[in-house]
Parts: structure tokens; C-alpha cells; sequence
């Protein structure tokens, strides 16, 4: 499967990734980190040092990260000095005992704190078993298993099993044809989804089945329109439904806590997660006693639930977040992208869709050639040392210098599109690779 002298001219990045993909089921433990998703055969694809906005890869190049900055965990930047310092101090003092942390009290009595309609709280390090304690929580008090869902929230059993009934019911949740093997078919007809904003389908959905929870992001990719979320919440209370708010990726980017404390809707249960420890695991699910409290009439528990550091770098985190307002100035960083992309775009007379939170801003190119654009933007950016995509996730560390020199790259790059829609250059001529794939089953 080598080419002849092939190693000649891959990066170290490129290399470990086709030794990855020999012994690791799908080549990374995160799906969205495969490399393919941006530049096949380019992208650098391991680090070995994150610093502000950042990375260095295998082969010691400096890159400055415009793109998911962890996939939404490092808001505050790579390895912030005053969360490294306090993990570090507890690294030395010991991560893990036969006793429990004092600092899982701490966190769970903060958050209480900034949100006071919940009481209690429980951690997880992933926000994939976040949701399905959640689920497992709302069910045990409900006694009912059937799930209404809008939204992304991992890839546990519960949430998949959506595709059980129709193979494309979560295409428009973030990641199309997902796959059901593995997922028993039992859980056929147990979860439910419904558009973002569509309150007639969530109540069809509702009038025709037992449905014991909603479960939603607050926000994503567009804003809630006609009350939706106030709607959906009066609907919860009249029919006696727990509503779960899945914060994972909106929480603590346009609010000191979660987006529905800005839209003054509160749920029964929220989670929380990404961007809580700023590259730590800790992952949180909060909510009202009565509610939290039918986790003692299940069982739910994990060994490493109990380590030290995420609790240590959420407390750290949550400190600086609060001192420095990071959700005011990543929201204006967003907006500037968001403008920015829409001036130039608009002066090379091309047609684009902005989606998504102001921190965290979207494009998609509307055109046949979309993923073809988006594999070029990322190759011109990496040659200019700018790890770069269609979204970007705004962190505080991105200050004018960075953010000129990618609108002066973006500039030129939105040029050469203009050029490729007109037919005076063509697209697959330009791209030194082949175009990145768009979704999991073209692994």
C-alpha cells in the first residue's frame, strides 16, 4: 500500500496516520480529528506541544490553530499558565485514591451556584456518557423509555437507535448515516427525532407516542425562532415531561454557563462539557433534586468518574472564565469572522451560508464543488502555517495579527473560488489532494 519513495515526501503526521489506521479501528478515538475530514494526505495530524492558539506537529512546525481549537474545549487557549500550574499541584500531590475529591464538591456546589434552578450535580469525563446518564436518570424518574431528540449528543445506544426506524433520521443532526450496527433492535421506537424550531413535529411526536423526555440542544447551527424554546418548555410542563438541555458544545460561548441562561428557559436536567476543564475531562450534568435524586434507584457509576484533574481544571477554568468574560470576547471575535467572511465573500461574488453560534461560525460554500472549496481552503491556509476549515472556534488567544493574516489569506483563496464558479479555472486543478471526505461512511 506504499507508493515508491513514498516517505520521501510525507510528513511524520502523515506517516503516523497510516500506521494508525492499521492498528485503530477507524485510525483516531475521535471521529472528528480524522485527518481526512480536512486534508487527505497534508493535514499534520498529530502535535507534540499546544501553547495559546498554537500547535506544534510531529515534525516541529508551528501552526496557528483558526480551527477547533480542540474541538471546543480550549476557549481560554492551549495549556493556559494558571490551569497547567493547578493541575500540575495536583498531579504531584497524587490524581487518584482509595478516598474521594474534595474538589467534586467544588465544582458541583459552583455550578449549582450559576444556575439556581438546579440542585445537585454529577460528573462524567466524556459527553457521551454525560447524555446517556442524563437519559438513564430522566427515565428512572419517569418510568418511561420513549425519547423526543433534536440534536447531537454522542453515540451511545439510546441516541442511535433513532436510525433504527429510518436510516437518515439524524442526517440533519450533525453527522449523516450513522451507522445502527451494534444497536440492538429493541430499542427500535424509542427515540424520536424533531427539527430545530419545528414545534408542530415535536408535538405530533408527542401525541402519538409516551414520550417521558425531550431532549435538545439549545442552540447550534440558527437561532430559536417564535418563542420556540419558552414553547417547548410550556409544552414539558404541561405533559409532564423532562426536559433535558444538552450544553456540551453551546455552554460557556455566549454565557458564564449555558446558553439557556441567556434565552431564560430552564430545563429539569442540563450537561455540560467541552469547554469546562479548557482541555481537561470533566464533563457535568446538573438538575432539579427531585428529579437527580432517581439516580439512587439505578446505578450509574465509573471508577474514573473520581480522578482529580477535571474537577481541578473545571474550579481553574471557571475562575479565569468569570475574571475575563471569555464568552463576551469570543462572541465578538465570532462576529468579526462572521462579517469578515460575509464582505469577502461578497466582494468575489460568491454565494455562501453562515451558520452557527457567533463563536463558533460556520460556512458552507453554495455550490456543487462545496467540499472541493472547503479541501482548498484548508490547503492554501496549511501552507501558510494557518490549520484552518469551514468553522472556526473563536478562543480568546485569537487577537488582529492572526485574524488580518487569515482574512488576507481567505481573500486571495475566495479569489481563486470566484475564478473555479466562473469556469475561468477549474477547482480540481488547484487541489493537490484529493477532496476530504464529508461524513463517517466515507472512512
Amino acid at each position: 500500500m506504499i507508493k515508491r519513495n513514498e516517505g520521501a515526501i510525507m510528513s511524520n503526521g502523515q506517516k503516523m496516520w497510516k500506521r494508525a489506521k492499521k492498528i485503530i479501528p477507524g485510525g483516531t478515538m475521535l471521529f472528528s480529528k480524522n485527518p481526512d475530514l480536512q486534508l487527505p494526505n497534508r493535514w499534520p495530524s498529530y502535535f507534540v506541544k499546544a501553547k495559546g492558539y498554537n500547535i506544534w506537529d510531529l515534525d516541529k512546525k508551528k501552526y496557528s490553530d483558526l480551527f477547533s481549537m480542540g474541538i471546543g474545549t480550549n476557549i481560554l487557549g492551549y495549556s493556559h499558565p494558571l490551569i497547567e500550574k493547578k493541575v500540575i499541584s495536583t498531579v504531584s500531590s497524587g490524581n487518584m485514591s482509595s478516598l474521594n475529591s474534595v474538589e467534586e464538591i467544588l465544582l458541583a456546589e459552583k455550578l449549582i451556584s450559576m444556575h439556581p434552578w438546579a440542585d445537585q450535580a454529577r460528573f462524567t469525563r466524556s459527553g457521551g456518557e454525560a447524555n446517556a446518564v442524563a437519559i438513564r436518570i430522566a427515565r428512572a424518574y419517569t418510568g418511561k423509555d420513549k425519547i423526543a431528540v433534536c440534536g447531537y449528543h454522542g453515540w451511545h445506544d439510546w441516541y442511535l437507535s433513532a436510525n433504527l426506524n429510518n436510516r437518515s433520521n439524524l442526517d440533519k443532526h450533525l453527522l449523516k448515516k450513522l451507522s445502527v450496527k451494534g444497536v440492538p433492535k429493541s430499542l427500535s421506537k424509542t427515540t424520536f427525532m424533531f427539527d430545530y424550531n419545528d414545534l408542530k413535529g415535536l408535538k405530533r411526536i408527542i401525541e402519538r407516542e409516551n414520550i417521558g423526555i425531550i431532549k435538545m440542544e439549545v442552540e447550534r447551527d440558527i437561532k430559536p425562532s417564535n418563542n420556540f424554546l419558552k414553547k417547548v418548555r410550556e409544552i414539558a410542563d404541561k405533559k409532564k415531561i423532562i426536559l433535558i438541555f444538552d450544553e456540551c458544545t453551546s455552554g460557556f460561548r455566549e454565557s458564564f454557563g449555558g446558553l439557556h441562561l441567556k434565552y431564560k428557559v430552564n430545563p429539569d436536567i442540563a450537561i455540560f462539557g467541552k469547554a469546562l476543564g479548557n482541555g481537561y475531562a470533566i464533563n457535568a450534568i446538573i438538575g432539579k433534586k427531585e428529579i437527580m435524586t432517581a439516580l439512587k434507584t439505578t446505578f450509574v457509576s465509573s471508577t474514573f468518574w473520581t480522578e482529580r484533574i477535571g474537577p481541578t481544571a473545571a474550579l481553574e477554568t471557571l475562575k479565569i472564565m468569570k475574571e475575563k468574560k471569555s464568552w463576551e470576547t469570543i462572541t465578538e471575535i465570532g462576529k468579526k469572522i462572521k462579517k469578515n467572511w460575509r464582505k469577502i465573500a461578497n466582494e468575489n461574488s460568491i454565494d455562501i451560508d453562515i451558520l452557527g453560534i457567533d463563536s463558533l461560525p460556520k460556512i458552507y460554500f453554495k455550490s456543487k464543488n462545496n467540499l472541493k472549496y472547503k479541501t482548498y481552503l484548508s490547503q492554501e491556509m496549511l501552507k501558510k502555517n494557518i490549520l484552518a476549515s469551514n468553522a472556526v472556534y473563536a478562543c480568546v488567544q485569537h487577537d488582529k495579527k492572526i485574524l488580518n493574516k487569515y482574512f488576507d489569506l481567505l481573500y486571495q483563496i475566495f479569489r481563486d473560488i470566484n475564478k473555479c464558479e466562473n469556469e475561468q479555472m477549474s477547482i480540481d486543478s488547484l487541489l493537490e489532494t484529493p477532496p476530504c471526505i464529508s461524513n463517517i461512511r466515507d472512512v
